[in-house]
């Protein structure tokens, strides 16, 4: 019997019934990295919006290296927005000290729109 394509490149069948199923395993990554909620998030846009890309990633052995490159730059966006927005308003540890409340909430607000910057410019494209 002639052998497949798939078989001279070294692949295997398993029998199920009547069926031959091959045998598939996905590549190893080097290492794993961490994936944080930055990273999350643009793994499940990937997977609703994206699942090419998504799929190929995974395919290749390379979403985590992805999704953890991601994280990072998230993360330094996230926070060099929030330092950038944090002097134009002047905001300052004076105003913790003086002010603990308003400090808070100005802190907040500054944060909520620093995170969607973030998930506009990195996360949901």
């Amino acid at each position: 019997m002639k052998k497949t394509i798939f078989e001279e490149m070294g692949g295997t069948y398993v029998r199920c019934g009547d069926y031959f199923i091959p045998n598939l395993t996905l590549p190893e990554e080097e290492e794993s990295r961490f994936v944080g909620a930055w990273g999350q998030r643009h793994l499940q846009y990937l997977k609703e919006y994206r699942r090419t890309l998504y799929l190929d990633l995974m395919m290749s052995g390379r979403l985590n290296s992805y999704l953890a490159d991601i994280e990072e730059q998230a993360q330094e966006r996230f926070e060099r927005i929030v330092e950038q927005m944090k002097q134009a308003q002047g905001i300052t540890e004076q105003l913790k000290a003086d002010n603990a409340l308003e400090w808070v909430g100005r802190m907040n607000n500054i944060q909520a729109c620093a995170r969607e910057i973030v998930d506009k410019e990195m996360i949901y494209q």
